[in-house]
Parts: structure tokens; sequence; C-alpha cells
């Protein structure tokens, strides 16, 4: 299985095993990488974004709605403050990707929680 994540896609991932308040089990996450790092064979990781179907309105957590595109079943929140390095190994597949608007808030509610310009 091809797994060469692109920033924008939604993956499902295999978080287990988690630790303390981390999630667990099979999730989708949104990878927030740049293509040029997901594409270097010599780095194994990558960084995403946990996806959730529970979020409240608050400017870090950005409200995606299920459609085909996305390849989401469930109303969800992309929640920014919930950045991390994953392995490759835990892709388990890709969903789909979310749209160029949807990344703009994203890029925006990252930048709010990394306090960069």
């Amino acid at each position: 299985m091809n797994k060469l994540p692109k920033r924008g896609e939604i993956w499902l991932l295999d978080w287990s095993p988690a630790r303390g308040s981390e999630q667990a089990g099979f999730r989708p996450a949104l990878i927030i990488q740049t293509d040029a790092a997901n594409s270097n064979a010599g780095y194994p990781n990558t960084i995403v974004l946990a996806v959730s179907t529970k979020g409240k309105p608050v400017p870090f957590h950005v409200a995606i709605k299920p459609n085909r595109r996305n390849g989401l079943t469930d109303a969800s929140f992309i929640k920014c403050e919930q950045l991390l390095t994953v392995a490759k190994e835990r892709l388990v597949r890709k969903l789909g990707s979310v749209e160029d608007g949807e990344l703009q808030q994203i890029n925006r509610a990252v930048r709010l929680v990394l306090d960069v310009g």
C-alpha cells in the first residue's frame, strides 16, 4: 500500500497504543506536514492534526461537514491544538481531503495556536 500522505488529506490512523488522555483505536487525522517532508524517504514520520466528532466553537477547532471529498461520515472538528508527529506506519488508509478554503481556515487556526505570524 502506498503510504505517501499529502498535506490536506484525511487518513485513518491506528492511534494505539495510547498514553494518558491520548486518542486510541482507529481514528481520522488530517495531514498538515508539507509534501516535501512527506515524500522524503529518509523521514519516517508525518505531522497530523486530530479529527474528532467532539469539538467546541473555539478559534482553534475548525468544523468540517462530511462529504464525498473528505470521506468523513459525521460532522467533525479539526482540532488544531492537537498537533502530533506520528510514524507513517500508523497510517491505515486515505479517507479523502479537505477543500482549499477549509485548509486556509486550518492554517489560520494552527498559526493562532502556535502564536506564529
